[in-house]
């Protein structure tokens, strides 16, 4: 029963996915595991996917077919927000990316700020509004165009090392193409099987040579062997969950965490990448409370002097784009939140020296929810973001309070 529904799900999604791609919108499906699985159920409309859905949702109460349960609410959850519906933003992230939308304390965005301006220090940047100007300088600026072969030298160079650590065996094949596309992103993967491409945002990008080595990492080693692993094992195996990755569904949390952080398991020493790491965790947290702020109906002048206090590099474009990113848009108000949500949890692993290989052995395995990592690490922080518990000057760093 369980397995019959996973499959009339994914035939679902996959006329859905077809419905969107022939209108000339964003696919629903941005990595395929099984591309083998053509068959697909048509649709004519957002509305019709949206009830076969809630069919499928409202069938699967089986804790068996919790995978099931989860990808189609997740699914039906984002339809209707297509169709319109604007659920208070914790509701809408718990039933898309499982996880809370609760946010981190001041003070321990505070710290973290304070642990990258000490970061910085050391190789005399100073904190301001040419930060990142002069960070991109450091660490040596590289054309779009000699940023992909960059970034395949830098896979193939780091690559044994990530396999050591995730023990993934799948082979991949990559193609690096360049795109000039007006959207938030630098460079994005999808794919289908072992076969992965990364696409290099040229409107977006300003490359350097660390930023390659991180993009290496994030898409070719996290985001494409990840996918490719886990494609890999749902072939030899009878797996309970869907066969599709969408970034509005609950996998999100895990493959963004982890490819943002990569680096701090498999090149610790890397420096310059480490740094990169703590300067995006700082930034994924402060662009989380703007998430909160603007969908609580905060008005702009308090959102943009935030974000101008607590980053000062960012231009007015950025600030712009973010806010209406994550309020208006009914993807990026659910994906976008999966990037400070993942990167948070996976610092504190590295930091707090908690369970690393089984959480990366899994996570090569199978499409971890947050209940899922979770299980695998209960004395790790909610995912998500925490609040204040006990009374006291560091009670908003207590964030194993559960």
């Amino acid at each position: 029963m369980t397995q019959a529904l996973r499959d009339e799900l994914e035939a679902i999604l996959r006329g859905w996915n077809a419905y969107e791609i022939a209108r000339g919108a964003n696919p629903v499906i941005d990595f395929d595991l099984r591309p083998d699985l053509t068959d697909a159920v048509p649709v004519e409309s957002r509305l019709e996917a949206y009830h076969r859905c809630l069919d499928v949702l409202q069938r699967a109460t089986d804790p068996a077919a919790s995978h099931v349960h989860d990808r189609a609410q997740a699914d039906a959850t984002y339809l209707a927000a297509l169709l319109g519906a604007h659920l208070p933003l914790d509701d809408y992230v718990r039933r898309t990316q499982g996880c809370d939308a609760a946010g981190w304390p001041p003070g321990y965005i505070a710290s973290r700020r304070a642990q990258i301006q000490e970061a910085l220090d050391g190789v005399r940047i100073g904190w301001g509004p040419k930060t990142w100007d002069e960070l991109r300088e450091l660490q040596g600026p590289v054309s779009a165009e000699e940023a992909a072969a960059e970034i395949r030298r830098a896979a193939e160079e780091l690559e044994p090392a990530v396999r050591a650590a995730t023990g993934a065996t799948a082979p991949y094949a990559l193609t690096v193409e360049t795109a000039e596309v007006d959207a938030y992103w630098t460079y994005w993967l999808d794919g289908s099987g072992g076969d992965i491409r990364v696409r290099l945002n040229t409107r977006r990008a300003r490359f350097t040579r660390t930023r390659c080595r991180e993009a290496a990492l994030h898409e070719v080693l996290a985001h494409g062997l990840q996918s490719a692993s886990i494609a890999e094992h749902s072939r030899t195996h009878d797996v309970p969950w869907v066969r599709l990755f969408s970034v509005h569904a609950q996998q999100q949390t895990l493959l963004e965490g982890l490819a943002q952080t990569l680096p701090l398991f498999v090149a610790p020493g890397d420096e310059a990448l480490t740094t990169t790491v703590r300067l995006g965790h700082y930034l994924q947290l402060v662009r989380a409370q703007l998430h909160l702020a603007v969908n609580r109906g905060d008005s702009i002048e308090s959102l943009v002097a935030y974000a101008r206090d607590h980053a000062p590099f960012w231009d007015d474009e950025a600030i712009s784009d973010l806010l209406t990113d994550r309020s208006v848009n009914p993807l990026l108000r659910s994906y976008l939140w999966s990037y400070g949500a993942g990167i948070d949890w996976f610092v504190n692993l590295a930091e707090a020296g908690g369970p690393v290989a089984a959480v990366l052995h899994a996570a090569y395995r199978e499409p971890l929810r947050p209940v899922d990592l979770t299980s695998l690490w209960p004395a790790g922080p909610r995912v998500g973001g925490w609040h204040r518990r006990v009374a006291g000057p560091h009670a908003d760093l207590d964030f194993m309070n559960r």
